[in-house]
């Protein structure tokens, strides 16, 4: 067994037969936080445990970064970036807009990244040969869209109230300029970049969970993806993605002011 599109799809699998059976059933939810909420389910402890299984029994001396049980061996060449559900809070409102995310990073740098939706049945890998879609439109090899302003843009982001201080006005004025907004898609999101559907998506203080997964998807598909000051997005944090390096220009300029 390879770290390959193969394996990813080996991943995915066993994730959606611990997600699929309990979306939408009333599964019992815990809040991680004392102060907040911050919701975890049995499916995202599961989903992850069957992940780090398979990686841990083909590829042992790789390392884990995981949202729902820690992390091993961050320091070695190969490590893995895990969410399980990513949007669990669409999970338990019976929206079909989470995902599971898996991320290869070899030295820092993503190379192999998945997105699947396993209630729509939709499935996004990708390496550095492309990105690659199969789902109800078939299977097909995906490429975002060549948006040439933000004023004919679509934005997505999972909600504008999360900006807040000074991040509010800058993504504020972005969402002015755009010709369409909409809110709540999580990581659902970014596959839709990738897809040639949507062309611009902003969030912020994400973890590297919430990303790493996606990178290669975005990028195998054209699009770029960095942090709001142009940096890599790997490890988190503001994050920028669009289908098009003028609608990404535009965009960066409005966010650094």
């Amino acid at each position: 067994m390879q770290p390959d599109l193969e394996f990813l799809h080996l991943l995915a699998d066993a994730a959606a037969k611990e997600t699929l059976p309990r979306f939408r059933t009333g599964a019992a939810i815990s809040n991680k936080l004392h102060s907040g909420f911050d919701p975890v389910t049995e499916a995202d402890r599961s989903a992850e445990t069957a992940i780090r299984a398979l990686i841990h029994a083909h590829f042992e001396d790789h390392g884990i970064m995981g949202e729902e049980h820690g992390n091993v061996g961050l320091d070695r060449d190969y490590v893995w970036v895990i969410d399980p559900i990513d949007g669990t809070r669409a999970f338990i409102s019976g929206l079909p807009v989470w995902g599971t995310l898996i991320g290869l990073y070899h030295k820092g740098r993503a190379v192999l990244g998945l997105m699947d939706q396993p209630f729509t049945g939709e499935r996004y890998v990708a390496d550095r040969s492309g990105t690659y879609y199969r789902g109800p439109e078939g299977k097909l090899q995906v490429k975002s869209r060549p948006c040439t302003s933000l004023a004919q843009a679509t934005l997505l982001t999972t909600s504008p109230h999360l900006f807040t201080g000074d991040q509010a006005a800058p993504y504020g004025a972005v969402e002015q300029k755009v010709n369409l907004f909409r809110y709540g898609c999580d990581c659902y999101a970014y596959s839709l970049i990738a897809a040639g559907h949507i062309d611009l998506v902003i969030e912020n203080d994400l973890q590297p969970y919430d990303i790493g997964g996606l990178i290669m998807v975005l990028e195998s598909a054209g699009a770029i993806v960095t942090t709001w000051d142009g940096g890599r997005p790997e490890k988190g944090g503001n994050i920028i993605a669009a289908g098009s390096k003028a609608v990404h220009q535009e965009a960066m300029a409005l966010l650094n002011g």
